[in-house]
């Protein structure tokens, strides 16, 4: 991990993904949290997403002091690997520069996560990314939506909008994700964890 730290640096390129399906039918359905959070980070950088060859729409600038591409992925969720892959070719970024944002059904709503790695959990669009690089060791800033009431399928429930209590909230943590993203850049994967993490979900203090 310190080896991984050690090769980040403000002067490279980072490339920061938000999951989510193309069309404004989907625009304020949960699985398109990754979504919402890249138009968040387009603001901070002052630009505005433009069609790319590699089938996503991309902004270019500077974020916290460090060159970026903002991404998302033209295709729909369960494609995003292809794009995902054609961007870190063209920009020349290594996976461990590379940050995916999403939506994560086994985190409350209202939680973020940060991870470096690990499985898919069931996401398609991670599945296709991990398959796409050949490596599962990317950053991931997990949005949590909860999981679906009663007997409703996960994948209607991502599919659905936000509900009217969750989306009072929604425009903050849209915020905070994109403070997570930044935070990553500047501090760090453990630094990040430690500084945005829930308290009641951090690993308990070991006795002295």
């Amino acid at each position: 991990m310190a080896e991984l730290e050690r090769k980040r640096s403000v002067v490279d390129r980072w490339l920061i993904v938000g999951l989510g399906n193309p069309g404004p039918e989907y625009a304020g359905n949960r699985h398109n949290a990754g979504f919402m959070v890249l138009d968040e980070l387009a603001g901070r950088v002052g630009g505005r997403f433009k069609t790319h060859k590699s089938h996503a729409e991309v902004v270019e600038g500077r974020l916290v002091g460090a060159p970026v591409v903002l991404a998302k992925p033209r295709s729909y969720m369960n494609l995003s690997g292809g794009p995902v892959k054609a961007l870190a070719d063209f920009y020349k970024v290594a996976p461990a520069n590379i940050i995916v944002v999403h939506d994560e059904l086994d985190i409350p709503y209202g939680a973020l996560r940060v991870k470096l790695g690990g499985g898919d959990n069931g996401h398609n669009g991670l599945r296709s990314i991990t398959k796409s690089l050949a490596t599962k060791d990317y950053l991931r800033v997990r949005f949590g939506v909860g999981r679906p009431p009663g007997r409703m399928d996960a994948a209607d429930y991502v599919l659905r909008d936000f509900a009217t209590a969750e989306r009072k909230d929604l425009p903050f943590l849209v915020d905070r994700a994109a403070d997570v993203a930044e935070s990553l850049i500047t501090s760090g994967l453990e630094a990040t964890q430690n500084t945005f993490h829930p308290a009641d979900l951090k690993p308990a203090k070991p006795p002295r």
